[in-house]
């Protein structure tokens, strides 16, 4: 988020994308079971779903496109996405990816 005072001011453009994305992409991702146990989890769940999807939609075509994605709309991302730690790194996003259940994530998709 923009350092500064105060909360960040949106465009009625930035308020129409972010009501989008929260009411599509976080409500239907945000009961995905959290695969990490024991492990230090600096990144929300939804958070490293959000952007995966949205790189990918965009063209992402691996986890460092989709680290890059989230790098150069960090700005954009952190209107909707609690990002305390900033953008996840490739190797975060492919072990998360790689431990979330195929089924859930369809099960999520599909909704």
């Amino acid at each position: 988020m923009a350092k500064g005072f105060g909360a960040r001011i949106l465009t009625p453009q930035q308020e129409k994308e972010v009501k989008i994305v929260k009411r599509s992409i976080l409500k239907h991702f945000q009961c995905l079971k959290e695969p990490r146990t024991g492990r230090r989890q600096d990144h929300n769940l939804t958070a490293i779903v959000t952007i995966g999807i949205l790189a990918v939609l965009s063209g992402a075509d691996g986890f460092v496109a989709i680290e890059a994605y989230g790098k150069a709309k960090q700005e954009w991302l952190e209107m909707f996405l609690e990002l305390p730690h900033g953008i996840p790194s490739h190797d975060t996003f492919g072990r998360v990816f790689g431990m979330l259940e195929t089924e859930e994530l369809e099960k999520s998709f599909l909704n």
